[in-house]
This record gives C-alpha cells, sequence and structure tokens, in this order.
C-alpha cells in the first residue's frame, strides 16, 4: 500500500506536528506533503523525511508570515500530484484535507479542527489575532469564500478521524460527517516525577486565544511566581502586562528539560478551551494537576478532584478563585501520571494503524 502524509504547514511546533511524528513511525517510507517547511523551527524531527512543498516554499518571508497568504493556500494544497499513492492520511487543523486524489485513492483526515478562522467564533478570533489592522477591517469576504472552499474541500474525504470528542460535534455541525474518535499521542517516556517546587507554569504558543494575559493579570494581583515557556507573536505584549513575578523562559526545545518544568510546578495553568491539548497530558505525565478551563478538550483528559481542578468563567475573578482554592497536597502524583498514560503514544499508533487498515479493507470492497 501506497501511503502519503499531508500536513497543513511544517513551520511550527505544537500537537499537530507531534501527530504527524507518530503518523510517520507507522509508515516510515511514507512522503510527507506540506504546504511549508522550515527544518529549523520543527527541529529536525523530518530532516530525515521526504518532503514535498507547494510553490509557497519558494517565498522565504512566508515562512514566519503564513496566515496573511491564507488565500493562496487552497490553490497549493490542491496543486499536489498523489495520483501515485493508495491511501493518503492528511493531518488537518486547516488546509490538507484539501487534496485532491483519484476516485481509487483512499483519503482518511485526522481533523484537529475545522478551519477555526471561518466557522465558529470566526470574527472573534479574526480580532484577537496579530493580523494588521487592515487585514482585519477586510477579512470578511475572503473569510467567506474560505468558508465555501473548506466545506467543500471537507467533502472530498472518505473518512474523518477527530483528535476530541469536542471537534467530533464541530466536524458534524459544519461538515455534516460522522467521525471517530482517537485521541492525540502523548510521548510519555519524555516525561515523568520530580521534586515540585514553589511556581505554577503555562506553556504553549504565545497566542491571544490561549489566554495568557488571563493568567498574567491574574497573578499580577496574586504575587505568587509564575514561570511561562513558549514563544509567539503576543510575546512583547504579555511581557509588557507582567510583573517582576513572573518569569519568561522562552521556547524549551528538549522534552527532557521542558519535563523538569513540569515537574517542579505546582500545578500546569490551562485557562484556554483547546480543542484537545497536548500540554495538559505532558503535565499529567510529569505527575502534576491541572487548574483548566472547563470547555473543549480539557474535559476528556482532566479528571476533576483527582488530576486537576476546573473553572467555569475566563475572568481573573474565576480564576484566582480557583487559584485560592487549590491545594498540590489534595493530588496524588502517581495516580495523575497513571491517567496520562491511557494517552500514550504506542496506543495511539495501533489505533490508527487498525482503523487505516480496516478502513484501506472495506474501501477496496466496496
Amino acid at each position: 500500500m501506497r501511503v502519503a502524509l499531508i500536513h497543513d504547514y511544517l513551520n511550527q511546533w505544537g500537537g499537530a506536528e507531534k501527530v504527524l511524528q507518530a503518523f510517520c513511525e507507522i509508515w516510515p517510507e511514507a512522503p510527507i506533503f506540506t504546504l511549508v517547511y522550515d527544518e529549523k523551527v520543527t527541529r529536525g524531527f523530518f530532516k530525515e523525511k521526504r518532503i514535498c512543498t507547494s510553490f509557497l516554499q519558494k517565498f522565504p518571508f512566508l515562512k514566519n508570515n503564513h496566515r496573511l497568504f491564507l488565500m493562496f493556500m487552497p490553490q497549493a494544497i490542491e496543486s499536489f500530484n498523489l495520483s501515485g499513492y493508495d491511501l493518503v492520511l492528511s493531518d488537518s487543523a486547516s488546509y490538507a484535507k484539501g487534496v485532491i486524489t483519484r476516485p481509487e485513492t483512499l483519503h482518511i483526515s485526522y481533523c484537529h479542527t475545522p478551519l477555526r478562522y471561518v466557522w465558529d467564533d470566526n470574527q472573534k478570533y479574526v480580532n484577537e489575532f496579530c493580523f494588521p489592522e487592515i487585514i482585519k477591517k477586510f477579512s470578511s469576504f475572503p473569510r467567506s469564500w474560505l468558508r465555501i472552499w473548506d466545506k467543500e474541500a471537507a467533502s472530498r474525504v472518505d473518512k474523518f478521524i477527530a483528535n476530541s470528542s469536542f471537534v467530533k460535534k464541530r466536524i458534524k455541525k459544519y461538515y455534516g460527517r460522522n467521525s471517530k474518535v482517537i485521541h492525540p499521542p502523548l510521548n510519555s517516556q519524555n516525561f515523568g516525577l520530580g521534586k515540585v517546587k514553589d511556581y505554577f507554569l503555562m506553556v504553549g504558543r504565545l497566542l491571544p486565544y490561549k489566554k495568557f494575559d488571563l493568567a498574567i493579570e491574574t497573578f499580577n494581583k496574586l504575587q505568587k511566581p509564575l514561570k511561562i515557556i513558549g514563544e509567539g507573536p503576543d510575546k512583547k505584549r504579555l511581557k509588557k502586562m507582567a510583573k517582576k513575578n513572573i518569569e519568561f523562559l522562552g521556547e524549551i526545545v528538549s522534552d527532557l528539560e521542558l519535563g523538569k518544568y513540569y515537574s517542579g510546578a505546582l500545578a500546569l495553568l490551562f485557562p484556554q478551551e483547546e480543542d484537545f491539548g497536548i500540554v495538559a497530558l505532558e503535565a499529567m505525565a510529569s505527575g502534576r494537576p491541572i487548574i483548566a478551563y472547563s470547555k473543549g478538550g480539557a474535559l476528556e483528559t482532566v479528571v476533576d478532584g483527582r488530576t486537576g481542578i476546573f473553572f467555569d468563567e475566563q475572568s481573573p475573578v474565576a480564576l484566582e478563585a480557583v487559584i485560592r482554592k487549590f491545594n498540590p497536597n489534595d493530588f496524588d502524583s502517581q495516580f495523575i501520571r497513571q491517567h496520562a498514560l491511557k494517552f500514550d503514544k504506542e496506543i495511539f499508533k495501533k489505533k490508527i494503524k487498525n482503523f487505516v487498515e480496516k478502513s484501506y479493507k472495506e474501501f477496496k470492497t466496496h
């Protein structure tokens, strides 16, 4: 079976790229088709792979500014020639699912979310993001056009896999399609228990929807130590907000070093609404509880009162109240880690492989 892997863009590092890593381990000979590729940003994890990029790769400045060129991405993803493959597996939060395949080719899409900035809360997402004001002002028409394209692109997929039950509902609502839930993989062997110290932790790309500003505002008042790991376009604004009790550590490349910060934290703050949230699992694999907003993927990974606690409103008042209530001694690190191991990468790989092989067999017999 000739397999091709499709990924939106390999110019950032996050949960979707970790899913792609697992796909590469299952199908090591499969090439990766992607809109743009930056080996340095992806930490060299894919340097041994055959990477096929689109015509957008010819514009070096686009690697760091790809969101300004959204209107070119449908054409770019449709330009790939996939006629030589029996199975196409797309790893998609935006455009990868839009590839065009032959009737004889099975296309399975692992969906992290329907295209976020054209569907639910699309206006809020665009307003919060670090787009130039001129683009925000005239973004309504492009979003309408992209919404039509995205619905059409979803119709090209033979079978969907959702990364969470939360996303499964969104796939049904916006695409009218059923999907199978297989949660993303946790590299559990990279994380373990350690000595707990006196700080709280946040980890992730510094983007508005991640709600780092909510945590900063709260900890400015509480005067408790907070460490922030990550880089992103919102960094300058966030650093300007923060008082001296809040420390920005930048991007931590090594999982070993990152694991030390996880295991040393009193708790991981997770105030955003995520489609799933690998970061929360990594912290739990390090034995640490989560203080999470009670919506989105966190509801599928955090056990209230056992592996973390929830708050119900994204406001400094609500977050402050739950932090004052939080007691790290109420949580068993061993139990938290054992819970996280249910999402281990080897379990994920087995589920994906079984689903793909069963789907391919059914596809060929109909």
